[in-house]
């Protein structure tokens, strides 16, 4: 029942700590909706990407189905301002057409298909064949140890959270890598949960982290091959919002 604003600021306030960014993957449709909390995000110098128009699993849609909702979504997003450079397919649920679709629309990033579990350990940035040869999008290894994972179905308190993301953010930092959790901001920006987000950040801080937006991250990596600053590995903290309230939850049922 908290307010939508109040988990965003939650957030907000732990990451300007550490002079750290959050990337939000947003459901168009849903966007469309709560302009203002779009605004607020981009405003406080986060970032926003691309997460389908409908909140559904791609891999029950046909190519054309799944095209029709990025375009939409595209679209969307234009018509909100949102530069809107990376992509997470829904649920992180990719067909083998997604990632020519991603080609097709010149994303830089995907956020997704490295939760695959031949990916997930992965310390670096990635490419995958697209129409026989490798794709002009980044795609970044994603954690699996994900808020919903965490929370949801171990039960996780603060504390636990806490230690959960520093080991692995240590074993991040001893391969001078890059790692990247999926923390949706309904439950980690949460009063009982975000002390679990702030307090690893100050360890990553500790071990001379970069914790940019991902958008920044893949473009620096590509123009140089290392971390801003120095710095000794690359933490990405990203957060889907499917919902801004209760009855957006229930309306993509339908």
């Amino acid at each position: 029942m908290t307010p939508f604003s109040t988990l965003l600021r939650n957030i907000f306030d732990v990451m300007e700590q550490y002079e750290a960014k959050f990337t939000f993957p947003i459901v168009a449709s849903v966007a469309l909706k709560d302009q203002k909390c779009v605004r607020d995000i981009l405003g406080s110098g986060h970032e926003i990407a691309v997460h389908g128009y409908k909140h559904i699993r791609y891999r029950y849609l046909s190519k054309q189905q799944q095209e029709n909702d990025i375009k939409k979504s595209i679209k969307a997003f234009r018509e909100l301002g949102i530069p809107g450079r990376g992509f997470r397919a829904p649920y992180n649920s990719y067909t083998e057409d997604t990632p020519r679709l991603i080609e097709k629309y010149g994303f830089l990033w995907d956020a997704g298909i490295g939760y695959n579990r031949k990916y997930r350990e992965h310390t670096s940035f990635f490419r995958v064949s697209v129409n026989n040869h490798m794709s002009n999008f980044t795609c970044i290894p994603l954690n699996i140890w994900s808020d919903d994972k965490m929370i949801d179905s171990c039960g996780f308190n603060s504390h636990q959270i806490e230690k959960t993301l520093k080991r692995v953010i240590k074993l991040t930092s001893e391969k001078h890598g890059v790692v990247m959790f999926d923390l949706h901001p309904i439950r980690i920006g949460q009063h009982q949960y975000i002390d679990g987000l702030k307090q690893a950040l100050a360890y990553g801080t500790k071990l001379n982290g970069w914790f940019p937006t991902v958008t920044e991250a893949v473009e620096k990596w590509r123009r140089n091959k290392e971390w801003k600053h120095n710095a000794d590995f690359c933490c990405l903290f990203t957060g889907d919002i499917d919902n801004f309230t209760f009855i957006d939850y229930l309306q993509r049922l339908l």
